[in-house]
């Protein structure tokens, strides 16, 4: 039975999707079966793998609103055990029609539940907010990563998340556990980075990972090329950083 990760921080720009996308494909790379869940209606993490979403013509949308089969969606990427569930246009509406329907907070936890034995880890990747569809993947999701950007409002939002993650262990997910905690955009040189690093540790002790996330030029590129970072320049210091923490996460599994 494959493992649900979802990877949540309601503030953007704290690189979920680039955890998300990179881990996963390394997790592919050392021969696990991987599936990446697009639930962001921006579909970065779609588009991050090379697909367009205006191309897409079954995607997430089809299988949580339609009840469309997780298989007749799924799309292969150029890496071998690494498939996605793509995002598309039309999820953006999925939040408003998920209010009208039955159960709707474990609709993604009814489709995903399908789809576990064919995987070793599906991950989610989750829309920077705390509304429907997020709920649904914390749902949905056996454990949860957070990344977190090493910068001056990274705490901010944190006890919000921490409050939702709560609820949701005590509503509707009660085996939900935080996975880890990844410290994202990294500037050793920079004295704020550090001193939020050392806060984020105090807060959440061992789930952090040993394991930082650098700012790496090579790392942003990579998105725009439509490829993970081991596709793109599997040298550079973003590429060494995200091998290091699979290889971390994998250590920590049962």
């Amino acid at each position: 039975m494959g493992k649900i990760i979802a990877f949540s921080n309601q503030k953007g720009g704290v690189g979920k999707t680039t955890t998300c996308v990179n881990m996963s494909a390394y997790l592919a790379s050392k021969g696990k079966k991987v599936l990446i869940v697009d639930l962001d209606p921006q579909g970065n993490a779609t588009t991050g793998l090379g697909f367009s979403k205006s191309e897409i013509k079954n995607s997430l949308y089809q299988v949580m609103i339609d009840e469309m089969p997780v298989e007749d969606a799924v799309i292969k990427t150029q890496i071998d055990n690494l498939d996605i569930l793509p995002s598309s246009i039309d999820l953006a509406g999925a939040e408003v029609e998920l209010v009208y329907m039955k159960d709707r907070e474990h609709v993604l936890k009814r489709v995903l539940d399908k789809a576990r034995a064919s995987y070793d880890f599906i991950t989610i990747d989750c829309p920077p907010s705390l509304a429907l569809l997020t709920i649904n993947a914390l749902s949905a999701a056996d454990t949860a990563i957070i990344p977190i950007q090493s910068e001056y409002y990274a705490m901010e939002g944190l006890s919000q998340l921490m409050n939702t993650i709560k609820l949701v262990v005590k509503h509707l997910n009660s085996d939900l556990k935080i996975e880890g905690v990844v410290l994202t955009m990294s500037d050793n040189r920079a004295v704020i980075s550090r001193q939020i690093s050392d806060e984020i540790k105090k807060f959440f002790g061992k789930r952090v990972y040993d394991t930082v996330i650098p700012r790496n030029i090579r790392l942003a590129e990579a998105p725009s090329h439509g490829v993970p970072i081991m596709l793109h320049d599997t040298k550079c210091a973003g590429a060494r950083a995200y091998n290091a923490l699979t290889d971390e996460f994998l250590s920590k599994q049962k």
